[in-house]
């Protein structure tokens, strides 16, 4: 049997609507060498799998001394911010020396807004917004035609304050912003296709209604692609169990950011939007994301590390070179390199032809600064993961962000784009 890489399994609520939960990679979806997918209806035109890219972003910067390698090549040591790659870091290239290049030729008003609006669309910040499309949206332009979404804009933190700059990442153009989705709730029923009361106090499961078309499908399928399949359920099961056990009233009482109630919650959110992402490429429902674990100028406080008597913001500025002030940070920053090491773990644990969705999903993680205190926006310290990227070095380049996007879309994407700031690819990438 074969099967279409976008087939979903489908149910329909007592209102008509259809529900759909998608498939993981399963053999019968793929050739004999395993690298490409069988095409529907035919037995000698295969697709080449298809590859994923995602944007990840914290808000403020890092420690250097911390965070930066001493050493390039293969052989650099892992600092204490970036230990948590530890098991993923074959699949990682550290790169330093950055240049936020729009942020430093057209910046304006606060450094943060200037410097995200850089990063992501290499355009300027007018006061309001960005001046153009990011280049997520520029890549599920051009690669998300065959797929459900074009583009997911996720994001974590339920912080309070903030402009529209602080909230948005993801632009589809001119001071048109596309924001994050932070509720996990809702972005569960924009995968899974409908919304039902029931789910959301887990009195049914949305496999319910889709249990029919599991019967039809599971005789089928060879023995390790039902025991695949099976896998595949339990976790949307055990999904939707994460969901529920968050308070039911999150994301609905936005505290004051001095409040650190909502933000409680914060590492478990984190984790179930990972999975999330991590379930919308592997049912090839998306190509593109971008991922806001924090927002831009992020006040986050951190009662599991024990810093919830300051604000994330606050840590940089505040005595920022005192050594005391640098192992606050250098913690901070592990915590979110743990949580990019979470998701790339993911990603790897799913089997896809003879690779792994982590062989096929390339993960860019920038910070909206380097060093965090003076706002600086170049010399950056970026890491790209997965897709096929030279992984296990750290290289000090001397390029521009532009650079290493142009460099991923057309050497593992095998996509054009017309990044404002690009200027020429890095080899040492790929």
């Amino acid at each position: 049997m074969k099967l279409d890489r976008r087939r979903f399994l489908r149910g329909v609520t007592l209102t008509g609507a259809v529900a759909r939960v998608g498939l993981p990679p399963l053999a019968a979806m793929f050739n004999s060498n395993g690298t490409a997918y069988a095409a529907p209806g035919a037995t000698n035109s295969p697709r080449e799998i298809e590859k994923r890219f995602v944007l990840w972003f914290n808000g403020n910067g890092i420690p250097e001394r911390y965070w930066i390698p001493a050493e390039t090549g293969a052989d650099f040591e892992l600092t204490p911010c970036l230990a948590p790659l530890e098991s993923v870091r074959d699949q990682v290239h550290v790169i330093s020396g950055i240049d936020n290049v729009a942020a430093r030729r057209w910046g304006q008003g606060n450094g943060h807004f200037t410097a995200l609006c850089g990063l992501t669309t290499g355009t300027a910040f007018n006061g309001r917004g960005a001046t153009g499309p990011s280049i997520d949206h520029m890549l599920g332009k051009s690669m998300g035609q065959r797929s459900r979404f074009h583009s997911l804009q996720v994001g974590v933190a339920q912080e309070s304050h903030g402009e529209m700059v602080h909230r948005n990442m993801s632009w589809a153009g001119y001071e048109r912003a596309l924001p994050p989705e932070m509720i996990p709730q809702n972005l569960f029923n924009r995968l899974f296709g409908v919304k039902n009361q029931d789910w959301i106090g887990r009195k049914k499961s949305v496999l319910d209604l889709v249990s029919e078309d599991v019967k039809d499908l599971t005789p089928a399928l060879g023995q390790a692609d039902r025991h695949r399949l099976e896998e595949h359920l339990g976790s949307v099961r055990d999904l939707e169990r994460a969901i529920a056990s968050l308070p039911p009233d999150y994301g609905k009482n936005i505290k004051e950011p001095e409040d650190v109630s909502d933000l409680t919650d914060y590492p478990r959110i984190a984790k179930i939007q990972s999975d999330l992402l991590v379930h919308a490429f592997a049912s090839n429902q998306t190509r593109v994301a971008s991922y806001m674990l924090t927002k831009c100028q992020s006040l986050t406080r951190f009662p599991w590390l024990g810093l919830a008597y300051n604000r994330h913001h606050d840590f940089t500025h505040n005595n920022a070179g005192s050594p005391q002030q640098q192992r606050i940070m250098r913690d901070i920053c592990r915590w979110h390199v743990e949580e990019f090491a979470y998701f790339l773990e993911k990603l790897r644990s799913i089997p896809e032809g003879s690779s792994t969705l982590l062989d096929n999903t390339c993960s860019v993680f920038v910070h909206e600064h380097a060093e965090a205190n003076p706002h600086k926006c170049n010399g950056l310290a970026i890491l790209v993961a997965g897709g096929g990227i030279k992984g296990g070095m750290h290289t000090k380049a001397r390029h521009g962000i532009g650079d290493v996007y142009l460099t991923i879309a057309e050497e593992l994407l095998k996509t054009k784009i017309a990044f404002p700031t690009a200027e020429e690819k890095i080899p040492a990438l790929v």
